[in-house]
């Protein structure tokens, strides 16, 4: 499961591996689901541009659209940037522990 687990965390960091996709998600990230015309907005990448990252971040599980009207609506899904989120504490921790065994090895040298 672990082996699962760090293989969808590799997908959330290769989607947001690109400054556009991180953008995006810095911009749904206030809770309010975003048209592409808004998504696009001051910024120089077109509407098709964005269409395909956001399909790139959708693969991920990291966005999820729905129709509004004529429009569709697209929101950030934030479970899958907690999972990776766990992941890199998890990191963290092993490289602040093997840090600490270093230490304390050269003081005792």
């Amino acid at each position: 499961m672990a082996g699962r687990a760090l293989a969808e965390a590799a997908q959330v960091f290769a989607a947001i591996g690109d400054k556009t996709r991180l953008h995006i998600v810095a911009r749904l990230s206030n809770g309010r689901g975003l048209s592409i015309v808004r998504l696009t907005e001051g910024t120089h990448v077109s509407r098709q541009a964005i269409t395909k990252h956001l399909r790139s971040l959708e693969s991920a599980g990291l966005v999820k659209s729905g129709r509004v009207g004529r429009e569709r609506i697209w929101q950030l899904k934030t479970a899958r940037l907690t999972e990776a989120q766990l992941h890199l504490q998890r990191i963290s921790a092993h490289w602040d522990a093997a840090l600490s065994r270093l230490r304390a090895f050269v003081e005792e040298v």
